[in-house]
């Protein structure tokens, strides 16, 4: 086994194979000139990356990050993927990803307990501001 943990996941290799396969594909139509098959190459990667994703948020990938030694063998599901990753695009994509407190600074120069905003600039304490309209000319 490496002394690195990369890739030893269900969700990883075969996000690789599906991949590899819809590669393969997109040469062979290349060499053939035949657009069908180039169609069908890109779609064969298109489900890779999506095989990959829904394979992660089951568990069977990983967290960002080097996992613990006991947590390295690649049948090992990963328990944390129901609540989300921090610092995980993948989770953020599906509305599972947690905020750090660091994620939350305030934006717009408005901090503070009144007013605070997140990243998109949603309230997250205080008062709802008044909207206001601005004349264009």
């Amino acid at each position: 086994m490496s002394q690195h943990d990369e890739g030893h996941t269900v969700a990883g290799w075969t996000g690789t194979a599906i991949a590899t396969v819809g590669s393969a594909l997109l040469g062979l139509a290349v060499c053939a000139a035949s657009v069908p098959a180039l169609v069908a190459g890109l779609a064969v990667c298109a489900v890779s990356v999506l095989v990959t994703w829904c394979l992660h948020l089951a568990g069977w990938g990983k967290p960002p990050g080097p996992r613990p030694r006991a947590q390295w063998a690649l049948g090992v599901r990963d328990a944390g993927a129901r609540d989300g990753h921090p610092g995980c695009v993948s989770c953020r994509l599906a509305g599972r990803g947690r905020r750090t407190a660091s994620e939350l600074r305030p934006t717009n120069g408005a901090g503070g307990a009144d007013g605070a905003r997140g990243v998109k600039g949603a309230v997250l304490a205080g008062e709802p501001e008044a909207a206001v309209a601005e004349a264009g000319g």
